[in-house]
């Protein structure tokens, strides 16, 4: 926040916010009346969030998963569905780049879902395993979580139309992905 509120020389507004060791699309508002604006459209269920992920194993081909977790950390179970797929098999070690798609936002939801499928995200020190993150670490130069929030689409908050939203795979997350000769699977914007 601090440092979005530095790029933009003004407060800002948390609008979609990411898990600390996820990278990706974040948005601001510059205007609580914005924010909660945008705010309607994500509670609506209106947003479409597409995240990337590198899991261990062979993820299925496509999977709705349909797994309530807890609103909060150690709280009451709430509904949480997420839509994936698996985008490539690596051919180098025992991984698939899957595509995820949240169609409800609830704390760690992609990371606990597709451990509850037994494929844990590479690099994730709380739902994944030691052993296959210092393996990504020394054998592939992965020293971070492996989400990435890709591509974002909402209803413009203050006008007719979509705004559609990517960042770009970070040099953290794309060179292992290239050497695993999974970065070319990466979905193109839409």
């Amino acid at each position: 926040m601090v440092w979005a509120r530095g790029q933009a020389g003004c407060h800002v507004y948390p609008v979609h916010r990411l898990d600390r060791a996820t990278s990706g699309v974040l948005v601001f508002a510059l205007s609580s009346a914005v924010a909660r604006e945008a705010g309607k459209a994500f509670m609506s269920g209106t947003v479409r969030k597409r995240y990337i992920a590198l899991v261990r194993g062979t993820a299925p081909e496509e999977v709705e998963i349909d797994h309530p977790v807890p609103k909060t950390e150690g709280g009451e179970r709430v509904a949480a569905v997420t839509w994936c797929r698996n985008l490539r098999r690596s051919a180098k070690d025992r991984c698939s780049l899957v595509e995820a798609r949240p169609k409800t936002g609830r704390l760690h939801q992609i990371r606990r879902h597709l451990k509850h499928l037994s494929h844990p995200l590479v690099g994730d020190v709380r739902y994944g395993k030691g052993d296959i993150n210092r393996h990504y670490r020394s054998t592939w130069d992965l020293h971070r979580l492996a989400l990435h929030a890709l591509e974002l689409e909402l209803p413009h908050p203050m006008e007719d139309g979509v705004l559609q939203l990517r960042a770009p795979v970070p040099s953290d997350l794309a060179e292992p992905l290239r050497r695993l000769e999974l970065f070319d699977a990466v979905p193109e914007p839409r």
